[in-house]
């Protein structure tokens, strides 16, 4: 995602008691100050995906009443406001003075201190919220702070700054697009593209085009021919080039493999324009292709129609998936392997709430420790010691997973704008690119190969559609492990050893589905997952119940757990009032 979106902007409401003769007046300045605290902590905390501050719209004046409100509002819309937070000190008149944008996230902080009932009124508003249909988030401080106290303490922040992030998610989604290239891919349900679930739940539209467009582009030249050939240097310096493991006879002869190399850097750059545009286009004479499909993720789909005949679209899905490539260090790309829309979403999730590449992976094997031991001689031990799973695909992964990124001498995955020039070579020599397994992929190409540090906190989540339900979320925080190298061979070797591969130990629970490791992938929902750095599952449990999608299946601990006040009125099973509370409230946009 670029400056090609307009970012949407926090909306900041001081709202405050209305009554003239001195109530009043004695708190238009502290109940300002609590407005622009907020302001401060998220444009210092919070970036867009192209790495400027957030933008903050505080209301004119302090709210006291409906026209004030009214006033709010108006200048809110002009100014592309997408969320909301009402901030007061005092009690204040509720419903007269409460957000009610139909769509808008909403959120009140209600200050705690004994000199001015600021909880009075957040109780107060958010019961008329809970009763008018339209949820908010409460947020109130543990501990009593007295009334011209500006700090905003840690637990505020916190609920402010998750609220924050997930309603920008819930707001830079809004009015974009997921562009399907192609159809279906060998019958994966993920990439069965429900635009009833974009339209209603996400707010977004559908664009297709069939893959032939792509072949359209390239025998045409609708693409920057300059760029390309720039990009080609680029990819024969820093993509080296992997051990053929096909058998003699099914190997490209050299000139096939340098012509496939220079197709598969063109596919790059079209799925790209594809996407977002390219104005280098309309000079050429392609004005409509110069517009793009202002899509903030897509799918290709490959398999098989394309596949069986052409090269795979494992480099351009992993380095557009990446934070780098010949341009440079630059935002990563969303692009789903096999067109599965709905792991798409999942990586755009992830993507909005972090500002980081994403892992695109099958789920595809639990090892447990007897069999690991029975298959290498390792008894595994330490993190492995209940078993692992193993995540890998045919080699879209972002090359940001190769976890060759560091944070405080840790392997990390950081936001484009922090990745030094070495971070990103790095990544690039961890990976080498194979000539595609002719098994899976008749027209050959290149998957890319790299294994993933250990010791990186990581969340997987899973968007799956049910019918009588609708869309589910799962997620399972956890952590990367690495394995013996001669461990890692004789694991890695009996899947495909040209593939990227991420070893994953969810954080078990000892209850319900994560009770072991085996049992976690029992209950994964499909044959994908999207990976995302840190421990984010609080994040995406609060953005779920934005869009009204409940959580089946998660191990965040309960006090991480931020969801709107109305959630509590469906009773003290958190599961079941999810799930209820979503059902009653329905899509936002439907």
């Amino acid at each position: 995602m670029t400056k090609h979106f307009d970012y949407p902007a926090i909306g900041i409401r001081p709202v405050i008691d209305g009554r003239y003769g001195g109530v009043r007046e004695s708190l238009e300045q502290t109940t300002m100050e609590m407005a622009r605290a907020a302001a401060l902590l998220f444009e210092n905390s919070l970036h867009y995906p192209d790495g400027s501050a957030v933008r903050c719209v505080i209301a004119d004046t302090c709210i006291g009443g409906v026209t004030e409100a009214a006033a709010a509002a108006r200048k809110f819309e002009q100014q592309n406001v997408g969320l909301t937070l009402s901030v007061t000190p005092c009690w204040c008149y509720g419903s007269e003075t409460m957000d009610m944008h139909p769509t808008w996230p909403k959120a009140i902080w209600g200050f705690n201190g004994t000199e001015r009932p600021g909880a009075v009124y957040l109780a107060a508003t958010l019961a008329a919220h809970n009763q008018m249909g339209l949820p908010a988030f409460g947020i109130y401080g543990h501990d009593v702070q007295d009334l011209h106290d500006a700090s905003i303490p840690d637990d505020v922040q916190a609920k402010l700054l998750s609220f924050a992030r997930a309603g920008l998610a819930v707001a830079m989604m809004r009015g974009t697009s997921y562009l399907a290239i192609g159809s279906v891919s060998m019958g994966i349900a993920g990439s069965i593209v429900v635009p009833d679930l974009f339209r209603e739940y996400l707010g977004m539209r559908n664009e297709y085009v069939d893959s032939s467009e792509i072949l359209r582009r390239i025998e045409q030249k609708i693409y920057d021919e300059k760029e390309f050939e720039r990009a080609l240097a680029w990819t024969k310096k820093h993509c080296q080039e992997g051990e053929d493991t096909n058998a003699a006879a099914k190997q490209f002869s050299r000139e096939e493999k340098d012509e496939q190399w220079a197709f598969v850097v063109k596919m790059t750059i079209i799925i790209r324009d594809l996407m977002k545009g390219n104005p280098v286009l309309k000079e050429k004479g392609f004005p409509e292709e110069a517009q793009g499909h202002h899509a903030i993720v897509s799918g290709f789909q490959g398999q098989r129609q394309w596949t069986d005949f052409l090269p795979n679209g494992d480099f351009s899905e992993a380095i557009l998936n990446s934070s780098f490539d010949w341009n440079g260090i630059r935002a990563p790309y969303m692009v789903a392997t096999e067109n599965d829309a709905l792991n798409g979403v999942s990586m755009l999730f992830g993507y909005l709430l972090t500002n980081r590449a994403q892992i695109f992976a099958d789920v595809r094997t639990y090892w447990s420790p007897d069999a690991v031991q029975r298959v290498s001689g390792w008894k595994p031990e330490g993190e492995a010691a209940s078993g692992f799973i193993h995540l890998i695909n045919s080699g879209s992964a972002t090359l940001d997973g190769s976890g060759q990124q560091e944070e405080d001498g840790q392997p990390c995955m950081k936001p484009f704008w922090e990745i030094s020039e070495k971070e990103a070579a790095d990544c690039l020599s961890a990976t080498s690119w194979h000539p595609a397994n002719r098994g899976y992929f008749r027209g050959g190409g290149y998957s890319s190969k790299f294994v993933t540090k250990g010791g990186m906190p990581v969340t997987m989540c899973r968007l799956n559609l049910v019918r009588g339900i609708g869309p589910v979320l799962q997620i399972a925080e956890g952590t990367t492990i690495s394995l013996p190298a001669h461990v890692h061979s004789v694991l890695d070797d009996r899947t495909d050893k040209t593939w990227p591969t991420t070893w994953f130990v969810p954080r078990i629970t000892g209850q319900g589905n994560f009770r072991d490791v085996y049992t976690v992938m029992a209950n994964w929902g499909s044959n994908h997952g999207s990976i995302s750095y840190g421990h984010i599952g609080h994040e995406l449990i609060t953005l779920a119940a934005m869009l009204r999608i409940p959580v089946c299946m998660h191990n965040v601990p309960d006090e991480r757990i931020f969801r709107p006040s109305a959630w509590s009125a469906f009773g003290m099973d958190a599961e079941s009032a999810d799930y209820r509370a979503c059902d009653t409230y329905g899509a936002i946009y439907a």
